[in-house]
Order: C-alpha cells, then sequence, then structure tokens
C-alpha cells in the first residue's frame, strides 16, 4: 500500500538504510565498541555500520569491524535483525555472526570511541545500545544472567 504524501508541517521519516553488525566472540569475549557518535553516542554496540553502494552485505561486515576495531574477521551466517527508527533516520541492521581471522587486540577506529573484547559475564553490565542485550540473549550468545549459553 503506498504512503500518501505528509501533510503541511508534518515530516516523514528517511528512507531505510541497510546496516550491518558483527556478533565476533573469541575466548568467553565479545567483540564491541563504544560509539562515539550519534545515535546512541557513547553507548556499547556490536561493530557495524552502513552498507556502501554496490558492496555486498558480507564484506560490509568485514570492513565495518576492520574499520572500527582493527580486527580482521570472516563473515558468517546471518544471526538475526534489528530496526531503529528514530527522528532523522531509519535503519534496518543485520547481524552477522564473525569470526577473527587472527587474534590481536581491538583498538578503536573509524567512528569509534573505544573497543574491545568484553568478558562475556560483563557484558550486561555495560550501557549498551537500545535491545542489544535482548538480541543477545535472544540469539543465544547470553543467558538470562549474561554469560554464554
Amino acid at each position: 500500500m503506498a504512503r500518501s504524501a505528509p501533510a503541511p508541517g508534518e515530516s516523514r521519516a528517511p528512507l531505510p538504510v541497510v546496516a550491518v553488525g558483527a556478533i565476533v566472540v573469541r575466548d568467553a569475549r565479545l567483540l564491541l565498541v563504544r560509539r562515539g557518535h550519534q545515535p546512541e553516542e557513547g553507548k556499547w554496540a556490536v561493530p557495524g555500520g552502513r552498507v556502501e553502494p554496490g558492496e555486498r552485505v558480507r564484506d560490509a561486515v568485514e570492513r565495518e569491524v576492520a574499520e572500527e576495531t582493527g580486527v580482521a574477521v570472516r563473515c558468517g551466517e546471518l544471526l538475526g535483525w534489528a530496526e531503529r527508527i528514530d527522528t532523522g533516520f531509519h535503519y534496518v541492521i543485520l547481524d552477522f555472526e564473525a569470526s577473527p581471522v587472527c587474534l590481536i587486540e581491538a583498538r578503536p577506529g573509524d567512528d569509534a570511541s573505544e573497543a574491545r573484547w568484553v568478558p562475556l559475564a560483563e557484558v550486561g553490565d555495560l550501557d549498551l545500545v537500545e535491545g542489544m542485550g535482548e538480541f543477545l540473549k535472544t540469539h543465544g550468545i547470553l543467558d538470562d544472567a549474561g554469560r554464554r549459553r
């Protein structure tokens, strides 16, 4: 069904943007970044970002993780998706499992202010972006106590 044009003074949400996220677990630690920009600046999330025009989503996963953390990964299977809509943005986020190619420490880059491997038992103690904790529990990454299932 087509949507009608917004009434005078009413704004329409922007077009949806496809984004990706990477769930990278190594030695009972989850790779996380602290967001350096809005939306949700200062909160913790899995590394990820927008898919560039003409880029395959799996390539976007690998690129985004490398840009935000310095960790090279190989993209695995689609784990799930999330949607974030607010004033000025509409993201459809495809979250993939990913495996590190080599074992290195994370370092922040691109739009991340911090990057680190967080013990799974401590993930629930962080100030996570909206819905991240529930997503990790729903998809079997964490149990209700915040530990690896």
